[in-house]
């Protein structure tokens, strides 16, 4: 009798191990995709693969990126296959080409994502390379909602096409892999990259730098240490702002009179070397280049100097107006890493009345803009994807003239509304996250915010805002600037009805000026006036991680708040 009695204890403890020990590994699933959007699609994912089953966050996190990457090649192919359609008009053929090539973009940024987990330990991953893969997955999320976005703009049957069902299971796998990073590395969606270093800065709250003694040394052809094409003044400028900044490599130049290495941008990127670790300098000399230029992902580290705003100006006048995607519309583009543009202007000319047209198109990781002008109507700074920075440019626009998924920083800049077409309003943003996980979004910091020339005549015609919300949990922040009295009272503007109202985020801190007083701002529960820990959220080397990067090049920055 103890004898039967002893084996049914037994049996009764294996059975209770065995169903606690499924319990905790279905706990674990569970645990994993607390933050994803779609939870039991997260969960349902990631045990398709046995693997998951007691897995680490880093096996777990490869499980799930190796399986977005699975996706984005079958989306892929069938993209390219539907692509040979003759039915479709010249519009529609391009958004689907737009497709085929954000979804090579797609696998390029997955495989980086993934690279960056290859090598460390099951539970142990350096906070800066989380960053990145976060950065690569928002980026990865953004160009499959990008190309929905194209599809539905050039008017295609969705239905009719093969693949339009599986970019849902693509963008749901990659926000799984959002969900993981954010949950086992980065924590709250608020709290961003890094903590501001405490940095020496200048009197005048610029980041101190440190001038190398081999700075430019190697920069072509020289004149006491400097390029013999460089000027006085950005020789200073140089000098000024150099610190730690490796230059060494090609230095070519661009005149359309043929007294420089190249006539066009284009074919100076083009000679560039591929994926190179070194800046390759293309100084572009004084005059109006009409092409059409882009810096594809093979050409690292880039860097356009011109002759000035309006005296170097590159220009194209593309727009959906006159048959383009709004993604194919950009006068310039670029996608290769490391770029950097500095004392030009790039421009759309298409005016207003063609609607959406992009000057600058940015999807470049760590690209940064100095001393440039941006000029269009509708659309025309569209800083697509990854991180980057705009140091003293301004940028000229209507109707949701900065907008995109980017990481991005704008410091000292000024932004200004134009005069638009009738019956039209002015939104100096229109910002596009569509995943709480996401660590994008668009912080306006110590800019100017005002009216063109041609609109203050008008002004009480044409009512202005900060800005609404494109995607559903669009972020977008004005700190320290000043903000001039076109602003409306309400300072932002639904989309459509209550659209993301609740789930947004905009935000407010010490900002000055007439268009400044937050007293009738709109009461949105996704709206914040910020406080001064909300704000550090929001700078250079938090939001950007800007210290990590910035001072590899010749720009100015304020690394915290003022």
């Amino acid at each position: 009798m103890a004898a039967k009695s002893l084996v049914l204890i037994v049996l009764l403890f294996v059975s209770f191990s065995s169903r606690s020990k499924a319990a905790t590994v279905k706990s674990g699933v569970e645990s994993a995709c607390e933050l994803a959007p779609d939870r039991s699609f997260c969960e349902w994912s990631l045990k398709q693969d046995p693997r998951s089953s007691g897995a680490g966050p880093n096996d777990m996190s490869q499980i799930a990126i190796k399986r977005s990457i699975a996706e984005a090649l079958k989306l892929r192919s069938l993209i390219l296959s539907e692509s040979r359609r003759s039915s479709m008009d010249a519009k529609q053929n391009q958004a689907v080409q737009d497709c085929s090539f954000l979804y090579g973009l797609t696998l390029d940024h997955l495989t980086d994502g993934l690279s960056q987990l290859t090598g460390a330990g099951s539970s142990n991953l350096q906070r800066n390379k989380a960053v990145d893969i976060q950065s690569y997955l928002s980026a990865a999320l953004t160009n499959q909602v990008t190309c929905l976005d194209g599809l539905e703009e050039a008017n295609v049957n969705l239905r009719s096409f093969s693949f339009t069902d599986h970019i849902s299971n693509s963008s749901r796998s990659v926000s799984n892999c959002l969900a993981l990073v954010r949950k086992f590395w980065i924590g709250s969606a608020n709290s961003q990259q890094t903590s501001v270093h405490n940095r020496r800065l200048l009197s005048n709250g610029r980041q101190a730098h440190r001038v190398n003694d081999g700075f430019l040394s190697q920069y072509g052809s020289v004149d006491n240490g400097f390029p013999s094409w460089l000027s006085r003044a950005k020789r200073r400028l140089l000098l000024q702002t150099a610190g730690g900044v490796n230059l060494t490599g090609n230095v070519v130049t661009v005149a359309q009179n043929g007294s420089g290495n190249y006539s066009t941008i284009t074919d100076a990127i083009n000679a560039a070397q591929n994926k190179s670790s070194n800046i390759t300098v293309i100084y572009v000399r004084a005059g109006v280049y009409q092409e059409y230029v882009s810096v594809p992902s093979n050409k690292y580290n880039i860097m356009l100097v011109g002759d000035g705003k309006d005296v170097t100006v590159i220009t194209g006048n593309r727009s959906v107006g006159n048959g383009s995607t709004t993604f194919n519309s950009a006068t310039l583009a670029t996608v290769g890493k490391g770029f950097i543009a500095m004392d030009l202007t790039i421009e759309n000319t298409a005016g207003a009345v063609n609607h959406q047209a992009v000057a600058l198109r940015v999807g470049a990781d760590l690209s940064v803009f100095y001393r440039c002008s941006f000029k269009g109507y509708q659309d025309t700074l569209y800083t697509y994807s990854l991180r980057q920075f705009y140091r003293e440019c301004d940028v000229y626009g209507t109707v949701d003239f900065i907008f995109g998924n980017a990481a991005v920083v704008l410091q000292e800049c000024t932004l200004l509304a134009r005069r638009p077409m009738g019956g039209q309003q002015n939104l100096f943003t229109a910002q596009g996250r569509t995943d709480p996980n996401q660590n994008t979004g668009t912080s306006i910091h110590n800019c100017n915010v005002t009216a063109a020339a041609d609109l203050v005549p008008v002004i009480t015609s044409f009512p202005t805002y900060l800005g609404r919300p494109w995607k559903e949990y669009s972020r977008t922040v004005y700190m320290q600037s000043y903000l001039d009295s076109l602003i409306q009272p309400a300072g932002w503007l639904p989309w459509s009805g209550t659209f993301a109202l609740s789930t947004l985020y905009y935000g407010e801190y010490q900002n000055q000026g007439p268009g400044a007083n937050t007293s009738a701002r709109v009461t949105w529960s996704g709206y914040h006036i910020m406080s001064n820990s909300d704000a550090q959220n929001f700078t250079v080397a938090t939001f950007i991680s800007g210290d990590a990067w910035l001072p590899a090049t010749p720009v100015p920055y304020t690394a915290g708040l003022l």
